[in-house]
């Protein structure tokens, strides 16, 4: 059975097509430079409210962008776990867990809306609660892998912008 956000997917999609507007399909725009505004999904998960902000502002078309989890994403992980310094419990607990994520593969991990609009880009994203169980362990095993130091801030890497497409 497939999750929620497969079956929010398609909602969506014929949302978009039965409202009128033009969609693009593209890739995640969540790297792009810019002044960008995010929807509070959390207090507001409904799609239709941010697309309705879109229409009310002139928008006609729209980005929509979908990830799907696939062995890929377990592949890298499990690599990445073996560079890493965790103490074997903890590197046994974390392997654990990725593996139960497997049943995931092909599920849609993440949906992704987004429009420009007065030179700012918003973004309505929803995530399966699944994959931010991913998203954390990822955190830990990056964490965890030694690295360079840096003097200062200035020539160390951004973090939180790791893409795991």
């Amino acid at each position: 059975m497939k999750s929620d956000l497969d079956a929010l997917k398609t909602e969506l999609l014929e949302y978009l097509e039965h409202e009128g507007f033009v969609v693009f399909h593209g890739c995640s725009r969540r790297l792009e430079e810019g002044k960008t505004v995010d929807w509070d999904t959390r207090r507001y998960p409904g799609y239709r409210e941010f697309l309705n902000t879109a229409r009310q502002s002139g928008v006609k078309m729209v980005v929509f962008h979908h990830r799907e989890f696939t062995a890929g994403h377990l592949e890298h992980a499990l690599e990445q776990l073996e560079a890493t310094e965790l103490e074997a419990e903890d590197r046994r607990r974390v392997e654990r867990s990725l593996r139960s994520l497997s049943g995931y593969e092909s599920f849609t991990s993440t949906i992704e809306i987004s429009y420009e609009y007065a030179e700012r880009l918003y973004f309505f994203e929803l995530r399966a609660e699944w994959y931010q169980e991913y998203d954390d362990l990822m955190d830990e095993i990056d964490a965890s892998i030694p690295g360079e130091e840096y003097d200062d801030d200035e020539d160390a890497p951004m973090g939180g912008y790791y893409s795991r497409n």
